[in-house]
């Protein structure tokens, strides 16, 4: 609340020069209750993301470098590194609404009315010691993934304490390395689950799932947990190719495959 409090009180300065030459007029308390309760917030972004280095430390720690966000496609140099992302992550509307029973509303769509693309390259994610032994192990690195978004609906409900979210996406290319298996994926696609049997709609290009964030309770411990409950999520996903050696072994896809009723909670142990 206080950015929109800042966003008022900067909209209240630049609007200063024209009330001065204006005729102002009180208004009453219905006609203020009209004006401030018939819309909420919409913010048109475009943006690029980088992050040098993500690092979650336990007692090692794993550290995922290079990261950028955008929009576009993944760049590569000559021998097939990932270095970033082509373009801005842009055509990007945000809708803001608190409803009367206080619920939290944000709605993600595209000014243009298209899916908004977007571009996620990761140069490499590794597990590094902290005991001065100096050891680490390489577990992935060329990580480039090129997708689009169809929907993206979040909400704050009071009467829960939830988190929903309701989303459609797809995955149309994405590349790894599993450096520590020796493996490479290529051509990997995340699709809606009618998308191999030809339907070329929404269920056929995009995948959808709901996702409920909130607050658990562990089985194991009694204590409290971040539970995360998954109710339906059914997407057609392939792989164009396995690569072993760098020679490739073979494709494979998985037609309407299915997660529903899962429930993750996380909680620290000791």
């Amino acid at each position: 609340m206080k950015g929109l409090k800042k966003i008022a009180l900067a909209t209240a300065v630049a609007a200063a020069p024209f009330a001065a030459q204006a005729d102002l007029k009180a208004l009453d308390d219905t006609t203020m209750g009209n004006v401030t309760g018939q819309a909420g917030v919409t913010i048109e972004l475009e943006t690029e993301v980088s992050i040098g280095e993500f690092r979650y430390t336990d007692e090692g720690y794993l550290a995922v470098n290079d990261i950028s966000i955008g929009g576009g496609s993944v760049e590569r140099d000559a021998n097939g590194a990932v270095t970033g992302v082509s373009g801005m992550l842009d055509d990007l509307l945000i809708d803001i609404d608190v409803e009367a029973d206080g619920d939290a509303v944000i709605d993600v769509h595209s000014i243009s009315g298209a899916p908004i693309d977007f571009a996620v390259a990761v140069g490499s994610a590794s597990l590094n010691a902290t005991d001065g032994s100096g050891d680490s192990t390489l577990l992935a690195s060329n990580i480039g993934i090129e997708g689009n978004l169809a929907q993206l609906n979040i909400r704050v409900d009071t009467a829960t304490d939830d988190l929903i979210m309701n989303v459609g996406f797809n995955v149309t290319d994405m590349d790894m390395d599993v450096d520590f298996l020796g493996v490479n994926v290529r051509d990997l696609t995340v699709m809606g689950a009618a998308f191999y049997e030809g339907d070329p709609g929404a269920q056929g290009m995009f995948a959808f799932a709901q996702l409920t964030v909130g607050k658990g309770t562990s089985a194991a411990t009694g204590g409290d947990a971040l539970e995360i409950t998954i109710p339906s999520f059914v997407a057609d996903i392939g792989v164009g190719a396995v690569e072993i050696g760098g020679e490739s072994i073979g494709s494979f896809r998985m037609d309407n495959l299915a997660v529903t009723n899962t429930t993750m909670k996380v909680y620290g142990h000791q």
